[in-house]
């Protein structure tokens, strides 16, 4: 083939799948099957690479993904994105309405009404037209940089027909069908499943190998400009129809100026959320004129010219036709009523938490009773009430367990506690299946491929009885589990090595015991230094340190005195594992002594990575905010604690400001 034959049957090519790609993703009417748009982009790329000298940047076959990243590199926003202020109800709405009035006068002004989309908020910057970066909101004012994975998403163009230097707020989201399909997946994998679309999107959208990104069906609608150099965009209507032009798929809005027909709307559009094939969770109002958005100008945290309305938690009727018992890893044996299928807020639900004796009191739910359910946050189901005006008159009260539902030992509740407790702590089934699970979990010693189901299938073949067995398992035995080949058989071997080697806190939160979160494990890490030193203490040592009380002390005191306990702790020592705290010394900086609380969602550090790097360089990290308190470092979705802290003065930093604390 020629090379002017080649280029032209190139561009052919890539007009041809962009053509097909705007038919499936924007319009919803594909006129070839997947296989065929397969070969479609097969014949491009081996092309492409061919002829590497006609590869742009613009090409579909960019979409593909690239090789795995490292890390995600941040990204400044161009300004502060706002979340939404949301509003609940009809009176909400006219206090909304009010509050514009009293700034701008009783006067006509024209809203827009759209889809709020529960998705992830994405922003995209093009550069002459090309896409040049795609992060996500982060803190609002710094986010990460996710355009590989972005290149990915066929309904985000790679090139706009206008060579503009344009910034676009937008959602990104997985369609409805295409998240049944990942958990359907997922569940035959045997990997925990997502629990809702927006969560499969985030994680979707936050993998660092762009080749996973692109089997999800990403997708990303846009619905406001941040900024466009060569556009005089005078309302959100224009531009709406600038983004429409542009091929990106936009949000469906409608315009009134008549503030009671904005309500009526709203109060009328709830049963409609299920027509969208992705999730909403309510509507969005906001001014389009552009001057008087600027006028009315925003809050620290919302824009006052726009609001959420947002949905009441769906209900449903349906019948309680059980009630079963779980046993935690603590022996509290939990109530869980087991419904009659029914479909809520776009799923089915078959089960609700009842939490505890007095919960079922309380509500007198009886098996056979006719009930109320919703989903708490849209994903909790709960009982809300017993429809007693459809009882039948022959229904009981449920009986209570005095004896445990997986090993009949005898169950218990003590006088001060609401809860229902096996007395079999150190060999009933569930508990050591629980504390099995919960030692490799993030919260323990975070041992990377062990999660609930392999713990629960090595118990139940005999090839672990405790916590420690993990340390003496061979990989001939992993490799006679279902789904483990000799790759992950030894990916979890090294994991379970690459554990040993945790601090003395994250072993001691490993252990679970009674009333020892990770905040306390700290604690007792750093006063005893080693696990030998801490099965020493007595009860008064323990109690004289912070934020140890009586309870917590007597737990911890009667759990290393205990003869199976101390059993455990020696194989796992016999293992290998570290018993000793890392006294590495303080890294000094202007961390130093200051006191520190954490709120919100961090874009480059979990929680618990910025709190030990924190008390690295001996600063301290605290759960409440006062005035003893020096920083509040602040991430996306930041709740109360911000707002306390504003309040009462305290300073308030951003993560890059706390990342230059750290240099």
């Amino acid at each position: 083939m020629l090379k002017s034959e080649a280029q032209a049957k190139i561009s052919s090519l890539r007009e041809l799948i962009s053509y097909h790609d705007q038919k499936y993703y924007l319009e919803d009417s594909p006129e070839i099957t997947d296989r065929e748009y397969d070969l479609l982009m097969q014949e491009l790329i081996a092309l492409e690479t061919e002829y590497p000298e006609f590869l742009t940047e613009d090409s579909p076959s960019q979409r593909v993904g690239g090789e795995p990243l490292s890390k995600f590199n941040q990204v400044k926003h161009y300004k502060p994105l706002l979340s939404l202020g949301n509003v609940f109800g009809e009176d909400e709405l006219r206090q909304f309405f009010q509050r514009i009035d009293n700034q701008l006068g009783s006067r006509p002004y024209e809203f827009s009404i759209e889809p709020k989309i529960d998705g992830l908020s994405i922003v995209l910057t093009y550069k002459d037209g090309y896409l040049k970066t795609a992060a996500t909101r982060g803190n609002g004012e710094v986010g990460e940089d996710v355009t590989e994975n972005v290149k990915t998403i066929r309904n985000v163009p790679l090139r706009i027909k206008e060579p503009l230097n344009i910034i676009i707020r937008g959602e990104a989201y997985i369609p409805k069908k295409s998240f049944e399909k990942i958990n359907r997946v997922r569940a035959e994998n045997q990997e925990d499943l997502f629990a809702n679309p927006r969560n499969a999107a985030a994680g979707s959208l936050r993998q660092l190998d762009p080749k996973i990104a692109a089997k999800r069906d990403l997708r990303i609608i846009v619905y406001e400009v941040i900024h466009a150099e060569e556009k005089d965009l005078k309302s959100h209507k224009e531009e709406l129809n600038l983004l429409i032009n542009e091929n990106f798929e936009t949000v469906s809005a409608v315009y009134s100026d008549d503030k009671e027909e904005i309500i009526e709307y709203c109060m009328n559009y709830y049963e409609k959320r299920h027509d969208f094939h992705y999730e909403i969770d309510g509507l969005v109002i906001k001014l389009i004129d552009k001057n008087l958005q600027e006028e009315l100008g925003a809050t620290a945290k919302t824009p006052r010219w726009a609001a959420a309305y947002k949905f009441p938690a769906e209900q449903a009727e349906t019948k309680v036709i059980g009630i079963e018992w779980n046993v935690g890893r603590s022996g509290a044996i939990t109530p869980t009523a087991v419904l009659e299928p029914v479909k809520v807020s776009g799923s089915v639900v078959r089960r609700a938490i009842l939490h505890n004796e007095d919960y079922i009191t309380e509500k007198d739910i009886r098996i056979g009773d006719r009930v109320i359910i919703e989903k708490a946050g849209e994903i909790i189901p709960a009982v809300v009430r017993v429809l007693f005006e459809k009882r039948e008159t022959d229904l009981l009260p449920p009986d209570f367990p005095d004896a445990c539902p997986v090993c009949g030992s005898d169950a218990v509740r003590l006088p001060e506690e609401a809860v229902i407790r096996c007395t079999n702590t150190l060999s009933c089934p569930a508990q050591i299946k629980r504390s099995l699970e919960h030692f490799a979990s993030k919260a323990g010693l975070d041992i990377k491929g062990l999660g609930r189901q392999v713990v629960f299938q090595l118990y139940d073949q005999g090839l672990i009885k405790d916590i420690a067995d993990l340390y003496y398992l061979e990989k001939d035995q992993l490799l006679s589990q279902e789904r483990m080949a000799e790759k992950s058989a030894q990916n979890l071997l090294d994991a379970i090595e690459d554990s040993k080697n945790r601090n003395l806190s994250q072993l001691l939160a490993a252990l679970g015991i009674p009333l020892v979160g990770q905040k306390a494990a700290k604690i007792l890490s750093k006063a005893f230094g080693s696990i030998d030193q801490l099965m020493k203490a007595s009860e008064e040592e323990l109690i004289l340190l912070d934020d140890i009380g009586e309870k917590m002390a007597r737990s911890i005191y009667t759990f290393f005195n205990e003869d199976h306990n101390r059993e455990i702790i020696e194989k796992l020592r016999q293992a290998g594992v570290t018993m000793k705290e890392d006294l590495s010394p303080i890294i000094e900086s202007d961390i130093t002594g200051k006191t520190f609380v954490i709120t919100g969602t961090l874009s480059s550090y979990t929680r618990t990575e910025a709190q030990a790097l924190i008390e690295a360089r001996g600063g301290k990290v605290s759960g409440s905010v006062s005035k003893k308190t020096d920083y509040v470092l602040y991430g996306d979705e930041a709740g109360s604690k911000l707002e306390k802290a504003q309040k009462i003065g305290v300073p308030i930093i951003t993560e890059t400001e706390f990342i230059d604390l750290l240099k």
